[in-house]
This record gives structure tokens, sequence and C-alpha cells, in this order.
């Protein structure tokens, strides 16, 4: 069954006590839990205090693998991975997203395929590498990941599609969907109005439906094919100007999502009651 979950950064810089909350209210099934420089995220006792108090289950973990994020776990790329499965294990998530590496990476990046397969083995969980995008200085492409930004291109057993991010590299998500195939195993719902070539700078994280990618078409696709790894949101709400305002964004996003693969859902309980009923002398 999917399960439609959210990212603690769409409310980042707030707390993940606040991430959790507010994710139960907008109906989410669970949380994913970026790891940032909050002692809380890299805590699984902390995370699973709060996956009990409000009745979420962590659904899957993000590496620190952001600039702002240098120092957590110290500046080893591997051992951030590691200590991210480690995580995901503590607290039951099934999944860990990682980024390709920077280009500067160099030792990490020439054995990237190889660790993620070795870390996902040793800890039990899936390592899903998300896609993302070429940059730009002074209008001039710059290679930041090695060994692309691209995970199709790479020998993995996993992948994360982000909207935002195939936007910001020119690509079509449905095709970049086709071309991920049943490595596709994690989604983070968001939307992007256009690529670097267009003349966007910075990666959006629209709230689906408000960009020009085919979210849309991409979850139905999934429906159709009997996928069931997790969408988890990853949206910018920090323009919102109160708790409401960001819970209705949030609700927005999950109610897009929700009614994609509604038909799903509403079949898988009709044949689980169905099951029932035949087992019922």
């Amino acid at each position: 069954m999917i399960r439609l979950g959210m990212s603690t950064s769409c409310v980042y810089p707030l707390s993940p006590e606040h991430a959790f909350r507010i994710a139960r209210l907008a109906g989410f099934d669970g949380l994913e839990v970026m790891v940032t420089n909050d002692p809380v995220t890299q805590d699984p006792d902390a995370l699973n205090a709060l996956s009990e108090r409000f009745g979420m289950p962590i659904l899957s973990i993000h590496a620190p693998v952001l600039l702002l994020t240098t120092f957590v776990w110290g500046r080893d790329p591997q051992v951030k991975l590691e200590k991210s499965a480690e995580l995901a294990a503590a607290v039951g998530a099934d999944t860990v997203v990682v980024h390709p590496p920077f280009r500067w990476q160099s030792t990490y990046a020439s054995d990237f395929e190889r660790i993620v397969r070795q870390t996902a083995g040793t800890y039990g969980v899936e390592i899903a590498v998300e896609n993302m995008f070429p940059w730009k200085v002074r209008g001039k492409s710059l290679k930041a990941y090695a060994p692309s930004p691209d995970p199709t291109t790479m020998d993995v057993d996993s992948m994360t599609l982000d909207f935002s991010h195939a936007a910001l590299s020119g690509r079509n998500s449905l095709e970049f969907t086709l071309a991920m195939g049943k490595k596709l195993r994690h989604i983070h719902l968001c939307d992007g109005s256009g690529s670097m070539d267009e003349g966007r700078m910075f990666d959006e994280h629209l709230l689906p439906g408000r960009g020009h990618e085919p979210v849309a078409e991409v979850l139905e696709h999934l429906v159709r094919t009997g996928w069931n790894g997790s969408i988890v949101a990853e949206v910018n709400t920090r323009k919102a100007r109160s708790e409401q305002e960001q819970l209705d964004l949030l609700i927005e996003t999950r109610a897009f999502a929700a009614n994609r693969i509604a038909p799903r859902r509403q079949s898988l309980r009709r044949r689980a009651r169905r099951a029932i009923a035949a087992l019922t002398p």
C-alpha cells in the first residue's frame, strides 16, 4: 500500500516536534526525517519518543548531504551514509534517501555504487539515490555531482524521484519515472516551474500542481503499475504567515496525492474486507 508521508524539511527550521505534530494534523501517514544540525534529528531515542507520542511512524531518513550539514557526523560522506542507515534501522524506517556525491568528494564518488549497496545490505534498509540537477555559476554549467546527478546512469538498486529537481534539470518527470522503472522506490512530492536553461536559479519545491511537472500523471502511472513505495511531501512552506496557513499548504499537498491514489487504497480495503468475510464462520 502506498504511504503518504511528510518530510521534516517542509517546516524547517522549525523543530522536529512541530513537524510531527503538524504532519498528524494534516493527515499524513508518517514522517521522513531530514538529518540536520538539530540533535533530535540524529537521536533515535528522541525520534522514537516523538513517533510514539504523535502516533506517526518514521518512514524514511534523509542523509545529511546538504552544505548546511557539512559537519554533521563528521566530514566523511561514507560515515554519514552509514550513520543514516543505522538511524533508519533504529527507528523502524525502511528507506534512506541520499544525494549523489559532490564532485570534490572524489574518493567517495569513485566507490559510491559499492558503498550504497554494501550499506543497504549491512543495515537492512533501502538506500534510494535521489535525482539532482546541474549547477550554474555566472551562466556556465558546473559539474557539481559525480559520477552524475542522474541515478539512472548508476548501478544502484533503489532511486528517489524529486519533481522539483527534475524541473530544474529540464527533465520530464514521467519520462524519468519510466527510466527508473522498478528501481524507483521513493517519491519526493513537490513541483517545479522550469529549468536553469529557462532562467530558474533556485530549487523551488512548489506544491504539486503549482508548477509544470506532470506530477498527477506520474502518481496515476504508479497506481496503475501496482507501485508500493512511499510518497513523501517535500514542499516549501516558509512563506506561510501563520501555522494555520502552513497547515493549509500541507493539507493541500496531501490531498493532491491522496486523490490520485485513493482508488487503489479503496480497492485494497475492499479486498481485505472480502478476505476477512471469507474467513468468518
